[in-house]
């Protein structure tokens, strides 16, 4: 099955070497998820061998708390990629769990939301993927990670206030050592929340000068990501693909993409986008293309773009362009022509 890119996932370049400080051996890991060997030296792999590896992980420490405390600790930070520099070496822990959730966009599957609830900070976990939710020690080691930031940023002992988790995490006892603060299971869903005077705290590790040059590549990175996944673009991607069958509806549309209806307008109009101005976008897009092709007739390009008649595809396009399709293939053409004999 051909994966895309939000289908992969890039492994933090210290994983490896930080399973070998806790005695775990990565090929131990990798055979005990069923995958080949050369996943240890591939910085990029999917979703399902993602989990297969934390959950491999898991089992050969027995225990899923445990494990998540060991590796949380274990992480050197000297081993951090650029976006989680960035985090460390901000201003405050609250800057820095907003650069977090902020850049965590651009590493699924793991999606993160902080909100400030009176004398507190709340960070929630979901998943990029809904349908993919991830093993509950990936679930442990982001919150703890974040915790882990906090204190090394700060240099100081932080605890939290109150940590949840919707599904069971082993010895709870263990996490409570860690986090400092009474640890629920069964919750309705994962969250760490924090003392908001911790928030405050300045992180010793603060860089201006790095932030600098870090944050404006990040920012450009995140924007990049961000516009290849609109679901205004996939929805525009498919419709080209399939004007020509005919009569196009969201809920076609929504199919292919695995979404109801309901879901898939809802992220159209988050982004500022509506179904049918898309559709009038693409069928506009094409019809220019098309146009510049001679050897298409007009009733051939009005079918190509999902029209049923000529007619409906004419007053269309004078919406659009002003002109009949006719008119501006002749317009073209002219200035076309004007080009090559200047």
């Amino acid at each position: 099955m051909k994966t895309t890119a939000a289908d992969r996932v890039k492994l933090a370049p210290g994983f490896w070497s930080s399973l070998r400080l806790l005695g775990v051996s990565p090929q131990e890991v990798a055979r005990h998820a069923h995958l080949p060997l050369t996943v240890i030296n591939d910085p990029v792999v999917t979703i399902a061998q993602y989990y297969a590896i934390w959950q491999a992980y898991v089992e050969i420490v027995g225990d899923t708390a445990t494990g998540i405390v060991k590796l949380a600790t274990a992480f050197e930070t000297a081993q951090y990629p650029p976006a989680a520099l960035a985090i460390f070496h901000a201003r405050d822990f609250r800057d820095a769990l907003t650069r977090m959730t902020r850049y965590k966009q651009m590493c699924p599957p793991e999606s993160l939301c902080l909100r400030e609830e009176g004398e507190h900070g709340v960070v929630e976990l979901d998943w990029q993927h809904a349908a993919e939710p991830g093993p509950p020690v990936l679930v442990g080691i982001t919150l703890a990670y974040l915790l882990e930031l906090g204190r090394r940023g700060t240099g100081r002992p932080l605890t939290a206030y109150s940590v949840e988790f919707a599904h069971d995490m082993g010895n709870t006892e263990v996490l409570e050592v860690y986090f400092g603060c009474s640890v629920r299971v069964g919750a309705s869903g994962n969250r760490l929340t924090l003392h908001g005077s911790d928030l405050d705290r300045p992180f010793v590790s603060y860089n201006e000068e790095l932030l600098d040059i870090l944050t404006p590549a990040l920012d450009r990175s995140l924007d990049e990501q961000r516009s290849k996944r609109k679901i205004s673009n996939k929805v525009k991607w498919i419709l080209s693909r399939c004007l020509s069958r005919g009569r196009m509806d969201i809920q076609t549309v929504a199919n292919e993409l695995g979404l109801s209806d309901r879901t898939l307008q809802r992220r159209l109009t988050e982004e500022g986008a509506s179904f049918k101005q898309l559709l009038a976008q693409t069928r506009h897009e094409q019809a220019l293309a098309y146009l510049a092709d001679p050897s298409l007739e007009i009733k051939e390009i009005a079918f190509l773009v999902g029209y049923e008649d000529q007619n409906s595809f004419y007053r269309a396009f004078r919406s659009w362009e002003g002109e009949t399709p006719a008119n501006w293939r002749v317009m073209q053409e002219h200035w076309r022509s004007s080009l090559v004999t200047e």
